[in-house]
Order: structure tokens, then sequence, then C-alpha cells
């Protein structure tokens, strides 16, 4: 199974932070240019491409500005940051202010929204809080949306202006998670409510809060998919609701990995999907890199 463009610019993302030791910024745009042309078919979006075009034309002199100008500069909305903010969880996995950060920054080369920004912020977030959860304790599905909650309080409290729907969108969207996954059962589906309520579409808001209940929904079984496998039933369960599927798969795939880690995802997987051992030198690469950083305090 050939990957898309969430894993190409996971890649890219990856390489930058292990060759830097750091968020290079003009570094990473032009792996990210590089990769796109080099392999145009992997499914990007027409904006991220015309992002890409005037990247190469201006020779990276301002490698914010294409984004900026995305949308009568309003910016893109879309789930494209969070998709593939994994890489930066890692790195900063002990880090949180250096995580937020480092989320926020990788994003304004392709997302000025503060949708498309805020997005991968929790994204990043959940993967980070599920790197410091052991596998074989129980995971209380509502502390840890309550977990996201607080600290997407102070990520949204400088709403005020940007004429946004609601003043702290992801928040209301987490504590929409909560109430589902009280309500949920295995003989009681509610797909169709979390298709209508969290949403399967391209935008950050309306994605990465149902990546995150994928993972914790597949927590327990779930009906119609039939896996005593908690990775694969994630990655299933979000795949079957339709939409953005190669997007919400990824993104709680990545939740779900940090969370199992990589002795739960089959071999037999693995051998069909296109540079799995790639990724995985990639992520040891990583994490070697992170725990031999040294942070600045303030």
């Amino acid at each position: 199974m050939q990957f898309t463009d969430d894993s190409a610019m996971t890649m890219s993302l990856a390489e930058s932070l292990i060759e830097k030791k750091d968020l290079d910024l003009v570094d990473l745009a032009k792996k990210f240019v590089k990769s796109y042309y080099q392999e145009p078919q992997r499914g990007y979006g027409s904006g991220v491409v015309t992002v890409f075009q005037k990247l190469r034309g201006s020779k990276f002199s301002d490698v914010l500005l294409p984004a900026k100008e995305q949308f009568h500069g309003q910016g893109s909305f879309g789930n494209g940051a969070a998709m593939r903010v994994a890489p930066v969880a890692l790195f900063c996995y002990n880090h949180y202010d250096n995580l937020r950060e480092f989320a926020k920054k990788q994003s304004l080369i392709t997302h000025t929204h503060k949708i498309g920004v805020d997005g991968a912020i929790l994204q990043a977030i959940a993967i980070q809080q599920s790197i410091h959860i052991h596998p074989d304790d129980q995971l209380n599905v509502i502390d840890f949306v309550d977990e996201l909650v607080n600290k997407m309080n102070f990520v949204e409290e400088d709403e005020e202006g940007l004429d946004l729907v609601e003043a702290q969108p992801y928040k209301s969207q987490l504590n929409l998670i909560k109430k589902l996954l009280q309500e949920e059962g295995e003989e009681n589906p509610i797909d169709d409510k979390v298709i209508k309520n969290l949403g399967n579409d391209i935008s950050g808001l309306r994605s990465v809060p149902t990546a995150i209940f994928c993972f914790l929904r597949a927590q327990k079984p779930i009906k119609g998919i039939k896996t005593d496998n908690p990775f694969r039933r994630a990655v299933q369960y979000a795949i079957s609701l339709g939409g953005d599927t190669d997007t919400i798969g990824s993104m709680t795939g990545a939740i779900a990995g940090a969370f199992y880690g990589e002795e739960v995802i089959s071999p037999n997987i693995l051998q069909h999907l296109e540079a799995s051992t790639d990724f995985k030198d990639l992520a040891d690469d990583l994490f070697q890199v992170a725990t031999k950083m040294e942070w600045n305090s303030s």
C-alpha cells in the first residue's frame, strides 16, 4: 500500500528535525517542496501545491508568506499541519512548551488560520500524552480528554476578534467527545452521530477531534470490527467513518501508536506498507536525537 501526502510530509519533518536538531523552517520548507516535486502523485491538495509553487518560485526568500496569502489572506484551516505533526511530539516528548511552539511553527509553512494551527497543536498534545501513558495501565478515556481540554483552554484563550463561530471550538469538540464516549457502547452504534458532530472532512476542526475519538473508542470492542488488536481496531474504525480517511486514519494511528508502541503492529501489515522500515528507522533516529537534546529552560 502506497503512502500519501500525510506520510510524505511527516517524513520530511522527521528528517529535518534529525538533521538540524532543531526546527529549521527554511530547511523544512525546502524538504516539503523537494518531496512534492519528486513525487507529486501522493495526493497533495491544490492549496498546498500552490504554496509549494510560490516557495520554489521565490527561492524560499520568505517561507511563511505563501501560506499567509492563502484564501484571501485568511490562511488554510485544513488538517494538513496536523496530519504531519507526529515527529514534533516525539522530538519534544518531554518538553511541553517546546511541543506547542514547534507544532505551531511547523504549521505556518502551509497553514496560518488558527483552526489549522490549533488542530496541529491538539494532535501533537494528544500524541505526547499517549507517549507518557503505559499501555498496560487502564486508560481512563474521560481523564484523557479532560487533560486535553485543560491544555487547549490555554491554547485557545486568545480567540478574541478572529471571527470564529465559537470562542474555543476545539475545547467544544473535546467536550463533545466526552459526551459521545459516555453514550456509546458496543451494541449502541453512534457512527452517524460521530460523523455529523465531530466530522470526517479535511478541516482541522472536523478531523483532529475525530481521530482522538477513534483512538479512545477503540479501547473497547467495536461492533462490526473483528479484531482483538486495539491499534488495528482504532485505525479500522477511523477508516470506516469515511471522508478524509487517509488523514484521519493516519492521525488516529499516530496517537494509538504512541500509546501502544510498535509491538502491537502486525508484521503482516507492515510488509504491505510502503517504506515501513524507513519510517521505523526515522522514529528511532528521532528519539535518539530527542533524548540528547538540551532545551533552554526559558
